[in-house]
């Protein structure tokens, strides 16, 4: 890496770092992930020259996956096997409403966004549906789509909901209402060698294998594999968990740029304007959810929120709501978007 990008780099980690501890002493919900978000995007807006390392959200991201598997203990896996029918219903309702969304980003956008009447209708699906950003994005490219605008919606969707879902939550005095602890609770300095080299290689594996999200969903495998087995190698140092949200929060928030906010407004505020429409419809479908489930309405909210598993998972960890069940409805979510979205768009929008 250049002197100059380190720099930078080492700059923005610092002012992470700083903004992350504020938030603790301010007593913000999430605090390593949302003050590191924050403070990067305003500098990034600003137009400051922030920089986020891929190897760091790599290994953020394999760090989350690794704690979020090891909520899975053959008891919880159980619990999480029974609620296949909601798992399924979640999956359907995302489909549909990102369908919705797009249809109405469609009908409002479609005369002022340029380009033939099939790029107007991939922009506006792709952007809509609920899914990775990277991913969605990708796809749209192959549709022929504007991905500009495509990436642009993603990345406001998913910074309002990460911003408004753990506020909303801990305003309502939730946190810790549906407590599910993880099966190794203590700190083994040889057990988690081993676990590091074991979901290392899951993740890898993932990776060669051309996998979406490898570097958390290897680890996520692997951690889940072994908890579910009975295999107790070690729990997670609480420092390393912090650090992993705040590279996470860091290479959010260095997705915006000065032209950001200057880049079709209408479409931006269109975004904004759905995406709190969704988050509430969601969390409606949410509590239905709980009421048919048994479980808290909390955890049901956040397994069905329109935003990143890695988010939404950090999120369930941090304020202790049943982070194997919001797990599992967000994986789940995100492997059936991956697959299902473009054969839809096909089969039903491209025609």
């Amino acid at each position: 890496m250049p002197l100059q990008s380190a720099v930078r780099a080492g700059l923005t980690l610092l002012l992470a770092l700083g903004a992350a501890q504020l938030c603790v002493a301010l007593r913000t919900p999430v605090p390593w992930m949302i003050g590191p978000l924050l403070a990067t995007s305003a500098a990034s807006i600003l137009g400051r020259p922030t920089r986020s390392i891929g190897a760091l959200r790599n290994g953020g991201q394999w760090v989350i996956g690794t704690a979020l598997g090891l909520y899975f203990t053959p008891q919880v896996t159980a619990l999480v096997a029974g609620l296949w029918w909601a798992i399924v219903l979640a999956v359907a309702w995302a489909l549909a409403l990102g369908w919705a969304f797009g249809l109405w980003l469609d009908r409002g956008h479609a005369a002022r966004m340029g380009g033939s009447r099939a790029q107007q209708r991939a922009t506006s699906y792709f952007a809509g549906a609920i899914g990775g950003a990277s991913e969605m994005t990708l796809l749209a490219e192959r549709e022929g789509a504007r991905t500009d605008l495509v990436a642009s919606a993603h990345s406001l969707r998913l910074i309002i909901v990460t911003l408004t879902v753990p506020f909303a939550i801990t305003f309502a005095g939730l946190p810790g209402v549906d407590l599910t602890p993880p099966g190794p609770r203590a700190v083994q300095p040889g057990g988690l060698v081993l676990l590091a080299l074991a979901t290392g290689a899951g993740a890898l594996l993932m990776r060669r294998a051309g996998r979406a999200n490898p570097w958390f969903m290897g680890a996520f495998l692997v951690a889940m594999g072994l908890t579910m087995a009975g295999v107790a190698l070690s729990a997670l140092p609480q420092w390393l968990t912090n650090a992993a949200q705040l590279v996470i929060g860091v290479s959010l928030g260095v997705r915006f740029r000065p032209e950001f906010l200057r880049s079709a407004p209408r479409w931006l505020v269109s975004v904004a304007l759905g995406t709190v429409g969704m988050i509430v419809l969601c969390a409606g479908f949410g509590a239905l959810l709980a009421y048919g489930s048994g479980l808290h309405w909390a955890t049901m909210v956040l397994g069905t929120s329109p935003g990143g598993i890695a988010e939404m998972a950090i999120t369930a960890k941090v304020l202790r709501l049943g982070v194997p069940v919001v797990t599992a409805f967000q994986v789940c979510r995100l492997v059936a978007v991956l697959i299902l979205v473009e054969p839809l768009y096909r089969w039903g929008v491209a025609r």
